[in-house]
């Protein structure tokens, strides 16, 4: 992987380990010489991802949308900023310029970004490894939810397995370097038993 998208919030939460672990894991792109894609901004866990990668040297691309330039608050140290007028255009940007997906703590919009690529390599429109870097059991509800829905027949299994997930910053990475995407389609077997 070159390059790793991250989707996250433009808020740190309540919990130091948010912020810290998104830092880290700037480190930790940077160091591998991957290249950190995120949302532009300089605030929140999305500020302390790209401060991570910035601090070790990282190349940082933000993506930010004209109208949010001064309500996320632009970071002015990254090495690129794209500016686009849409949060659509944002999204695809982001997806163009990237070989990987990963989701930090965030709200409504980062699971908007989350969820569409998911939908997006699920419907084999890329092969992207997408994972969820699971900070102090952030996203512990909705793993559970997404093993619910395999349980009740409306994600399939093999679809299922196209989400990594991990605590830890090198074992995620680790998961994403291994990552095959599934070969069998999306649609599920519509027989009513």
């Amino acid at each position: 992987m070159k390059s790793i998208v991250v989707f996250c919030g433009s808020s740190s939460g309540n919990m130091r380990i948010y912020t810290d672990i998104a830092f880290s894991l700037g480190e930790k792109l940077a160091q591998k010489n991957i290249d950190l894609v995120y949302g532009g901004a300089q605030i929140g866990v999305m500020g302390a991802v790209a401060n991570g990668a910035l601090t070790a040297g990282g190349k940082v691309i933000g993506v930010l949308p004209h109208f949010l330039k001064t309500k996320e608050i632009e970071h002015k140290g990254v090495t690129e900023m794209i500016l686009v007028e849409t949060m659509h255009e944002r999204k695809l940007k982001m997806h163009e310029l990237s070989d990987g997906i990963i989701t930090l703590p965030g709200g409504f919009g980062t699971m908007e970004e989350f969820f569409e690529v998911l939908t997006w390599g699920q419907l084999g429109l890329h092969n992207n490894p997408i994972g969820i870097l699971n900070a102090g059991g952030f996203y512990n509800s909705l793993i559970h939810q997404i093993n619910h829905m395999v349980s009740e027949g409306f994600l399939k299994p093999m679809n299922r397995k196209m989400l990594l997930i991990d605590e830890n910053v090198e074992g995620l990475l680790e998961k994403m370097e291994n990552y095959n995407p599934p070969s069998i389609g999306k649609w599920i077997n519509t027989k009513r038993t």
